[in-house]
C-alpha cells in the first residue's frame, strides 16, 4: 500500500512538471485544458459575468470566432474564482456564446497571457504570446462608447498571426474590468 502511495505522489510531482500543466484550466466539468496547441492560433479572450463592458463586446467577439472558425481556436476565460461552472453557463446561455469556456481559478493562463482587464484578449502561435490588448478602440472609458470601432486592433492581430507576420501591438489600452489577483 506504501509504494503505490508513493508511486501516486511521484506521478503527481511529474504530471506537475510537464510542459503546457501550468498553462491549464478548468473547464466547466472540473477537467484540467491546455487551450494552447503547437502549431496552432489560439486567441484567449478574458471576460467576466458581471462586467458591462465584457458583456457588450459579446456580438463582436463571436462574429471573429465564426470569421476565423478555420484558422485559430477561440477560447473564453474566466479568471473570477468566484464564478462557478453554473454562473459561467448561465452566462454563455444568456449571451449566446457557443466557444469553450475555462475557468482560470489559479490565473495561469491570465500569467501567461499578460491579461489585467476584461475584456481583453491574448494571441498566441502555440504557446507564444503574439498579442494581448484591447478587442478594439469602441470602449472609451466606463459608460463611454463609439457607435462603431475605428481600430479592429485584435481582428488586425489574428489576421497577421495567422499569416505569419508579427501581431501589431494595440492602439491603446483595454477599457473594462480589472483581474485581481484576490479574484
Amino acid at each position: 500500500m506504501r509504494s503505490s502511495a508513493i508511486a501516486l505522489f511521484v506521478l503527481l510531482l511529474l504530471t506537475c512538471a510537464l510542459p503546457g500543466f501550468a498553462q491549464s484550466a478548468l473547464d466547466l466539468a472540473g477537467n484540467r485544458v491546455d487551450p494552447l496547441a503547437p502549431n496552432k492560433v489560439t486567441v484567449l479572450v478574458f471576460i467576466r459575468s458581471d462586467c458591462p463592458i465584457s458583456n457588450r463586446y459579446a456580438p463582436e467577439i463571436q462574429q471573429m470566432a465564426e470569421e476565423f472558425k478555420d484558422s485559430a481556436s477561440f477560447w473564453l476565460v474566466y479568471p473570477d474564482r468566484k464564478e462557478t461552472p453554473q454562473t459561467i453557463q448561465k452566462h454563455l446561455d444568456d449571451y449566446g456564446y457557443k466557444l469553450p469556456a475555462l475557468r482560470d481559478v489559479d490565473h495561469e493562463l491570465v500569467k501567461r497571457g499578460r491579461a489585467t482587464i476584461t475584456p481583453e484578449a491574448a494571441v498566441f502561435r502555440g504557446t507564444e504570446l503574439e498579442y494581448v490588448g484591447r478587442i478594439d478602440d469602441r470602449a472609451i472609458d466606463f459608460g463611454a462608447f463609439r457607435p462603431v470601432a475605428k481600430d479592429r486592433d485584435l481582428e488586425v492581430a489574428i489576421r497577421d498571426v495567422v499569416k505569419g507576420e508579427p501581431a501589431p501591438k494595440p492602439g491603446g489600452p483595454a477599457v473594462g474590468c480589472y483581474i485581481s489577483d484576490l479574484e
